[in-house]
C-alpha cells in the first residue's frame, strides 16, 4: 500500500487524516491517553470530512484508531455537561446523522475497544475489518440513555432480536469473531494487516467509475430514510434522558470510579 501523501491534525490533534492515493482519506481517531474517548471537537472534525468528502475529491474514507483502542465511546465528562443544560447542539448526534447521508464509501479498521460509538459507527461503514482483540459493546441502557445511530433497527435485522436484546438491553460485549458472524464486520485480521487491508479496499473501491458506483451504493442503502427516521425517533429520547436523574446518576458513578 502507498504511504500517505500528507497528514493534517485536527481538534488539537485528537484527530489526524492521512491523504492516501487515489482520493483515499484515512480518519483517525488520535486520544490514547483516554482512550480515544469522543469529544465534540473530534466529532465536528469526523463529520466535516466525511459531510466534505465528495466535494473535496475524497473518494472513500477509512476509520481508525490507536493500537489496542477504536474509541471507548463519547467522553462522559461532555455526557455530564449536557446533562447539565450546558451544551444544547450534540455534535455527536450531528456526526451520526451525517453518516447516514455521507456520498462516498466509508471502512472502518477496529482493533481493541469499540464501545457506543465505536460499535454504532460501524453500522454504517460499507466495509469493516476488525482484530482478533476488537471488543464491541452498546452500553446506552447502563447510562440510563437508549441506543443511537438507528442502531435499534439495524441490529434486529443484521442478528436478530435475540441477540439485539444482549447487545443493546443487556449490554453484553461481543467480541470479532461473533462480529464477523452477525456481519457487522467482513473479516478478523492481525492487527499488524488490518490497516493495510481496509486501505486496500479503500483503493479498490476508489477506483471503481464513480457515478455506478454511487448509484449502486444508493440502492444498497434503499431504506435510508427510514434510518434517519429511527436516528431522529433515538435523538429526540436521548436528549430527553441525558437530563433525567438516571442518567445523572449512572455519570456520577462513571467518574466516580475513573
Amino acid at each position: 500500500m502507498d504511504a500517505a501523501t500528507a497528514t493534517t491534525a485536527l481538534a488539537g490533534g485528537h484527530v489526524t487524516l492521512e491523504r492516501h492515493p487515489h482520493g483515499v482519506v484515512l480518519v483517525r481517531m488520535n486520544r490514547p491517553d483516554k482512550k480515544n474517548a469522543l469529544t465534540g471537537a473530534m466529532y465536528d472534525a469526523m463529520r466535516g470530512v466525511i459531510e466534505n468528502a465528495a466535494a473535496e475529491g475524497t473518494r472513500a474514507v477509512v476509520f481508525a484508531g490507536v493500537p489496542g483502542v477504536f474509541t471507548s465511546g463519547n467522553d462522559i465528562a461532555d455526557f455530564v455537561q449536557r446533562s447539565a443544560g450546558g451544551e444544547t447542539r450534540s455534535p455527536a448526534g450531528d456526526f451520526i446523522k451525517a453518516l447516514a447521508t455521507v456520498e462516498v464509501p466509508m471502512i472502518a479498521a477496529v482493533d481493541g475497544l469499540g464501545i457506543g460509538i465505536g460499535t454504532t459507527m460501524v453500522l454504517h461503514m460499507d466495509l469493516a475489518y476488525a482484530s482478533p482483540n476488537a471488543l464491541f459493546r452498546m452500553p446506552f441502557v447502563d447510562l440510563g440513555l437508549v441506543p443511537e445511530a438507528a442502531s435499534s433497527l439495524i441490529f434486529p435485522r443484521l442478528a436478530g432480536i435475540k441477540k439485539a436484546t444482549e447487545y443493546i438491553l443487556m449490554a453484553e460485549p461481543f467480541g470479532a469473531a461473533e462480529a464477523e458472524s452477525i456481519g457487522l464486520v467482513n473479516a478478523v485480521l492481525p492487527p499488524a494487516e488490518l490497516e493495510a487491508k481496509a486501505l486496500a479496499a479503500a483503493t479498490k473501491l476508489a477506483s471503481k467509475p464513480p457515478i455506478a458506483l454511487a448509484h449502486s451504493r444508493r440502492l444498497l442503502r434503499k431504506d435510508a430514510a427510514e434510518i434517519r427516521a429511527r436516528m431522529d425517533e433515538e435523538g429526540a429520547l436521548f436528549a430527553e434522558l441525558l437530563k433525567g436523574d438516571e442518567a445523572k446518576q449512572a455519570f456520577m458513578a462513571f467518574m466516580t470510579r475513573k
